[in-house]
Order: structure tokens, then sequence, then C-alpha cells
């Protein structure tokens, strides 16, 4: 039996602790930093701006998942290349700067949540203006005529 904590299975956060979460914030402001000042001598990374959204790092502090957007849009294909071939060196600088007894794995992922937000806020829209969105109407004329 653990003593002295309460379950954090239900938190809603997916069970991380503390400590994952502020190590995964801490690693989310490494990464901004080293992103922002162009400490990475790519080209594709160095022309294009990225956002950080998250980082959520595995019990063990050895696995980090890093959530990323483009300015704009999705994650491209070719950011996603130079986000793998710069994965050793950003490793490293994370490594300095953070001072963790051992440096997590690093992999980047596309961030969907701003594309599914953008997606909602339109049908939130349209359903402010009236219009069916996404077939609605179809389902509540199939309910008026009695088939459904």
């Amino acid at each position: 039996m653990a003593r002295g904590r309460t379950s954090d299975k239900g938190n809603g956060s997916g069970g991380l602790n503390q400590r994952q979460l502020r190590v995964g914030e801490r690693l989310r402001h490494v990464l901004a930093d080293l992103f922002s000042r162009g400490a990475i001598h790519d080209p594709v990374i160095a022309e294009r701006p990225l956002t950080i959204s998250e980082v959520r790092i595995t019990r063990d502090l050895r696995q980090a998942t890093v959530y990323v957007v483009e300015l704009g849009g999705d994650l491209s294909p070719e950011m996603a290349s130079a986000l793998a071939r710069a994965t050793p060196f950003i490793r490293g600088e994370v490594a300095r700067q953070s001072n963790l007894k051992y440096a997590p794995n690093i992999t980047f992922r596309a961030d969907e949540t701003f594309a599914e937000s953008a997606r909602i806020d339109a049908l939130l829209h349209e359903a402010r203006q009236g219009r069916p969105a996404l077939g609605i109407q179809d389902d509540l004329d199939s309910d008026e005529n009695g088939h459904g």
C-alpha cells in the first residue's frame, strides 16, 4: 500500500504525477528556448516557426513525447524529418540545460489539438448561423419523415 499518496489515476491527467508535470514543463521551456534562439542549425527548422504545446514524459523520466505544430498548420513531412535528424543534438542540449540524471529519449509528434479546435469552432459557427453542419440536416430530415 502506498503511504502518504492519494491515488492519482483518476485525476484527469492520465495518472501523471507532479514530478512528471514539472519535468515536462521544464523540458518544454528548454525546447522552446532552443527553437526560438535558432540554436538548431537546420535550415528547415530555422526558417519555420514551431510551437511546442506540450511535453509528456514517462514516470521513469526516460521517454519524452514533444507535441509540436508549425505556425499556420500541421507538421509538414519536411519538418518531421528535420526534427528527427536534429533529435540527438536536441537531446544533448536538453540534458545539459535540464539538470536531469538521464537525458530522456525524445520523440516529436504533430499536435492535433489545434486542428481539432478549429474544426469544432467551425461547427459551432455554422450552428450559430443556422446552417446545417456535416450532414446534421440530413439526419433531421430522415427523423421527420419517420425514417430513422
